[in-house]
């Protein structure tokens, strides 16, 4: 088995502890401006602390990685015995975070396939997961880099927001920027669609949006083996809720992850956040 190719991805993945130290991979952390500080997502800012802060309507933005601190992580990772690196990011349309990754390849001392995936939170997981496990069955550069791009391929995200208002802040709804007067006053619905947030449907109350959720998700399982993560942003009782009608109702489930989003989401969905991600094995 081939262990040299090693897997760098970002914070936004939000992949369980356990798995990132199973396979072997390293998160480069993404960085929230609350007010004057920068903090680093995963490490000096909680979920928790993020939302009590919008909650307060505090100035939050957010911010890439340098090319200096990727430079320093191929670094570390060739040091440790990597002699490739495959480097997964989420959705440019999000983040400068995929060029900051691309400056940094240039002069790494091991070959480094730094990849967009057009994904973001398990969708992007999913994607590292599916490398890793390339590289462990003794595949190269090429064979992780197109395990990640197959299961991006397959892999549907979609999420209930209490309120559009964060994501037209941060300016990353995409082309639902035009409906933004009439959807404000209703409950939406978005999904990931070529690696930006568009709007979906428009529902009048939340429990109805997010009972279209979950129809929407069941519909888009169908009967195969997928994996399912349910994302929240300060709302664990109604991920819960959710994720257990997904075990109900999905009959080829595989894996199903429920876990908090962090503070670089978070800060674009807002406090109430309940999101799916459908990922094809």
């Amino acid at each position: 088995m081939s262990r040299h190719v090693a897997i760098v991805t970002d914070s936004t993945a939000y992949l369980p502890p356990r798995a990132m130290e199973r396979h072997g991979i390293t998160a480069v952390p993404l960085t929230v401006v609350l007010g004057d500080q920068a903090l680093e997502e995963g490490t000096e800012i909680s979920a928790r602390s993020l939302a009590l802060a919008l909650q307060k309507r505090r100035s939050v933005t957010t911010s890439r990685p340098s090319p200096e601190v990727f430079a320093a992580t191929y670094r570390a990772v060739a040091e440790a015995g990597a002699t490739g690196i495959v480097s997964l990011h989420l959705s440019a349309e999000f983040s400068g975070t995929y060029d900051a990754a691309l400056i940094a390849a240039k002069d790494a001392p091991v070959p480094v396939r730094v990849v967009d995936t057009g994904m973001v939170a398990m969708a992007l997981g999913f994607c590292a997961l599916a490398a890793a496990e390339a590289a462990e069955a003794g595949g190269g550069l090429d064979d992780a880099v197109a395990a990640a791009e197959k299961r991006a391929s397959g892999t549907s995200a979609y999420f209930y927001v209490d309120t559009l208002d964060y994501l037209r802040r941060g300016g990353r709804i995409g082309a639902a920027q035009a409906l933004l007067g009439s959807a404000l006053a209703v409950k939406p619905l978005l999904q990931l669609d070529g690696g930006r947030i568009e709007l979906l449907e428009k529902v009048r109350t939340a429990s109805k949006a997010i009972a279209r959720l979950e129809e929407i998700v069941v519909a888009e399982a169908g009967t195969g083996a997928v994996d399912v993560a349910v994302h929240h942003l300060a709302a664990p009782d109604g991920a819960e809720r959710l994720a257990e009608r997904l075990r109900q109702r999905i009959p080829g489930l595989g894996e199903l992850h429920v876990s908090e989003v962090g503070a670089v989401i978070g800060a674009h969905t807002g406090p109430g956040l309940l999101g799916v991600v459908i990922s094809p094995r």
